[in-house]
């Protein structure tokens, strides 16, 4: 037993050595002829980045997403695993499952109530509906209970300087990071966000900060923790993409066959209906502009949609055509607009007073998972 507990002590210790083991980065020629460009071109803090360089926790967890080298890397699925349900092989319905799930659902409608106000000057100023906004939400941070464990300057850090096929890109946000933190007055050491460095309730880039994130509630800063400027912020996001108001989004249409193979599709493929006169729309639809051919696989067939412009400004938020359908089909059940949001349960919401919402929208998402591991 005493050397059971000796190899448990051992292993837990490396595991903690090699996911948070402190670095001076300091000491590598490249970091500190970039903190030399940083400070003279953007005008930001010596001492501050000084302190903040020379003691890196090294992300090893958030490394292993963009560098299959290094472990742990998330694990999949794997239905040899002891009561382990892999719920199909069709990839639309793996990605689908759990952001589409009826409790997402529920809580989608409840944060609708409480923040019903500032859901709804977002719509009037921005024309995006607020099914949408609490549909990005819901998806990105679960209504704001998780937003991200992940310190952001180290995450960045070892993003941006530990060998990765996306190093140039990290650089760019950990510049625009910093930048954004001294100009808000935040402590980039106290920032927690996700394993890519994205921030608060909708999981911002710091890239998107200067020129998309907004100032809603008017109190001089802009925080994407904040559900008020979180909301108006990505309604400034999608208005910003090029979102059109009372424009359909998607719609479904049909086919011969149980798989699509006609056409090129996903939201990088321009179209007309008068193109694709073999697809007709299964709903009434007065859409007539360009056409984005969305497939989604399924265990046993393809389902296939017009996507409009609107679906497109989706895609400027995460480019996936999967991720813009679960936005727009989670989006419609929260408004109870699909036929499947009918069996969705509301009396426990229309009961709730405003203590009992708050504490149902705390309630974290018990073994989330990430994007990128559905």
């Amino acid at each position: 037993m005493m050397l059971k507990n000796i190899k448990f002590f051992i292993l837990s210790t490396l595991i903690f050595i090699t996911t948070l083991e402190a670095k001076n980065y300091l000491l590598q020629h490249e970091i500190r002829f970039f903190v030399d460009n940083i400070v003279k071109k953007h005008k930001l803090d010596r001492a501050k980045l000084t302190g903040l360089f020379s003691d890196v926790s090294y992300q090893q967890t958030a490394l292993s997403f963009y560098n299959k080298s290094i472990k742990p890397i998330p694990e999949k699925c794997d239905p040899k695993k002891p009561r382990t349900v892999c719920y199909s092989k069709g990839s639309w319905d793996r990605y689908s499952f759990n952001l589409l799930k009826a409790s997402k659902v529920q809580k989608g409608k409840a944060y609708m109530i409480k923040h019903k106000k500032t859901l709804d000057r977002a719509y009037k100023k921005y024309g995006v509906p607020p099914e949408y906004i609490t549909a990005i939400i819901g998806i990105e941070s679960h209504y704001g209970a998780n937003t991200g464990k992940y310190p952001v300057f180290d995450t960045l850090a070892t993003l941006a300087f530990e060998p990765n096929r996306r190093n140039d890109f990290f650089k760019k946000e950990l510049i625009e990071f910093l930048k954004m933190t001294q100009r808000e007055k935040v402590d980039p050491s106290k920032v927690k966000g996700s394993y890519a460095g994205a921030i608060g309730l909708g999981q911002f880039m710091p890239s998107n900060y200067k020129s998309l994130a907004v100032d809603f509630n008017r109190d001089g800063r802009v925080s994407m923790n904040n559900h008020t400027d979180a909301i108006g912020s990505i309604a400034h996001y999608f208005k910003k993409s090029g979102w059109k108001k009372n424009e359909e989004v998607a719609i479904p249409v049909s086919f011969l066959g149980h798989r699509y193979f006609g056409k090129k599709t996903g939201y990088k493929y321009k179209y007309t209906r008068a193109s694709l006169p073999e697809l007709k729309p299964k709903q009434f639809t007065t859409y007539n502009d360009t056409i984005y051919l969305i497939k989604l696989q399924r265990a046993s067939r393809d389902e296939l949609w017009y996507g409009t412009k609107n679906f497109y400004a989706i895609t400027r938020y995460n480019h996936s055509d999967y991720y813009a359908m679960a936005v727009h089909q989670l989006a419609e059940k929260i408004a109870g607009k699909s036929n499947s949001s009918s069996k969705i349960q509301n009396s426990f919401i229309d009961n709730y007073n405003s203590n009992d919402l708050n504490n149902y929208l705390d309630e974290p998402l018990k073994g989330r998972k990430f994007i990128i591991d559905l």
